[in-house]
């Protein structure tokens, strides 16, 4: 899903805060979260890239790195992305929460006739 709101936000900060002149080493912190996987990635320009993971639904989002001077860990110990965690929490949670009226999870449907019939074979003359 293309989030058209943080690429707004992701040039308005550009913008504002230079990093380009800056080299950000990347990381990676994984955090097990309300029964789901929590992965903020620091990119190497700077930007941050938030994955939840719950049941096998995967939300993302992409924010902007707001203390550039900061460790990342600090930043997120702080809870300084915590208003975009809390959003992905959320929507990956109202997803698990709907059920479609066309497909059911563990429903196995009856056979149908041709896949109950004996296979078609050949005789030799």
């Amino acid at each position: 899903m293309f989030d058209i709101k943080s690429f707004f936000k992701r040039e308005v900060e550009k913008k504002l805060i230079n990093l380009d002149d800056y080299i950000v080493m990347p990381e990676r912190i994984e955090v097990a979260l309300e029964g789901g996987v929590l992965n903020c990635v620091l990119n190497s320009d700077g930007r941050v890239d938030i994955f939840y993971t719950k049941d096998g639904v995967t939300e993302v989002s992409s924010a902007p790195r707001k203390h550039p001077f900061t460790e990342f860990e600090t930043e997120l110990y702080h809870g300084i992305y915590d208003d975009v965690i809390h959003d992905l929490i959320k929507e990956v949670n109202k997803i698990l929460a709907r059920r479609s009226k066309y497909f059911r999870q563990n429903k196995t449907s009856q056979p149908t006739a041709s896949l109950m019939s004996q296979p078609y074979t050949t005789s030799k003359l």
